[in-house]
């Protein structure tokens, strides 16, 4: 890729696109290298910030940013500040890249706003009329069909569409912590977001929709913490565990979403932990079906693919509880997750936690 953005910053330079009959460099880079139009417009841009900066070609030869990182920082480099810029976004996804776009430009607010989308058209799939027979007698003249009675595929057989796939909402940085947020939605949930705006009004009296949200998303995360994690503002004493329960306790719950900070804690072979917050489940170290017990220092969170994947690591793949003869391998592959002790529990020393931990970790607290 950086062989690629230097020819192509010298190619720039030189007019050879020209001599060689297209209009533009784009238009080289589309027809002769087979480029798509995305492809050619980001390297191309890429390039001509490498003729400024040729420190950039240094860091994509060596991995550190990739041609979306430099083409989306190219408007805002500048000889004085393109080292430090290209230098934080080293590694970074795109997202948080924007953040760092949005930081050098910051933009203004985008106003809220409702209105009513038009209904989509219904694809109805094609009947029997329109379908092509299963198999059909020779033309004169027409196309030879294979041994077997099967009709050769080709454009007289269209294939049924695809239903659409559900879209994520846009998430696009404005400017330090600020986002614009793009979603659509039904008309009950615009009947509640409206009275929700009647009944805040002596709190909220611009009706900002995006206070009003931000106060639905603080109580959803106190009760999505309170039926996973068993936070409550006035926590019980435990009564213990009857022998050979697997039923973990509200207390080890809340201790080990607190020590774990609410993410997977597997760490693989190279050291790095697993981050997922989706899909989290229990886990026991060691295994309940081998004697293990539900306490804080043998439950642990993980995702659920890394969740199975201990199953499997310990039982193996046959077994009921995920194979084999219940002997765990010699040498697993994965190292071990952070004990209790390692990770402060209350709010001094977690800087290391993220933002919205501190969302739920109120409510857990108390």
């Amino acid at each position: 890729m950086a062989l690629l953005v230097a020819h192509l910053a010298e190619l720039d330079t030189r007019d050879v696109h020209l001599r060689a009959g297209h209009g533009s460099l784009f238009v080289y880079c589309r027809d002769v290298l087979a480029l798509s139009e995305q492809e050619s417009y980001n390297r191309i841009a890429v390039a001509r910030a490498a003729r400024r900066f040729p420190v950039i070609l240094e860091m994509l030869d060596a991995g550190a940013v990739n041609v979306t990182t430099v083409r989306l920082l190219a408007p805002h480099l500048t000889p004085e500040n393109h080292r430090a810029v290209l230098e934080s976004a080293r590694g970074k996804r795109k997202l948080q890249v924007e953040e760092i776009a949005a930081r050098l430009c910051p933009m203004p607010d985008v106003p809220s706003f409702l209105r009513r989308l038009p209904a989509p058209k219904p694809m109805a799939p094609p009947g029997p009329e329109a379908r092509p027979p299963l198999s059909a007698p020779p033309q004169p003249g027409g196309p030879p069909q294979p041994a077997g009675g099967s009709p050769l595929v080709g454009p007289s057989a269209p294939a049924l569409p695809l239903p659409p796939a559900g879209r994520s909402a846009g998430v696009t940085p404005l400017s330090p912590d600020r986002y614009k947020v793009q979603i659509t939605i039904g008309g009950d949930t615009l009947e509640k977001l409206q009275l929700a705006k009647d009944l805040l009004r002596h709190a909220v009296p611009s009706g900002d929709e995006a206070a009003i949200l931000d106060r639905a998303l603080t109580v959803l995360l106190a009760d999505l913490a309170q039926k996973k994690f068993a936070a409550t503002e006035k926590p019980r004493a435990s009564g213990g565990m009857a022998p050979g329960s697997r039923h973990i306790p509200a207390e080890v719950k809340r201790a080990v979403w607190l020590r774990d900070l609410g993410r997977c804690a597997f760490v693989g072979t190279n050291g790095r932990r697993c981050m997922e917050r989706g899909f989290l489940e229990f886990h026991h170290v060691h295994p309940y079906a081998a004697g293990g017990e539900a306490t804080a220092g043998n439950i642990q969170l993980r995702c659920r693919s890394h969740n199975a994947y201990e199953a499997r690591v310990y039982f193996g793949r046959t077994h009921p509880y995920g194979g084999g003869e219940l002997l765990r391998e010699r040498a697993a592959p994965y190292g071990a997750p952070p004990f209790v002790s390692d990770v402060p529990a209350t709010r001094s020393g977690t800087s290391c936690r993220p933002r919205y931990f501190f969302l739920m970790i109120q409510v857990i607290e108390n």
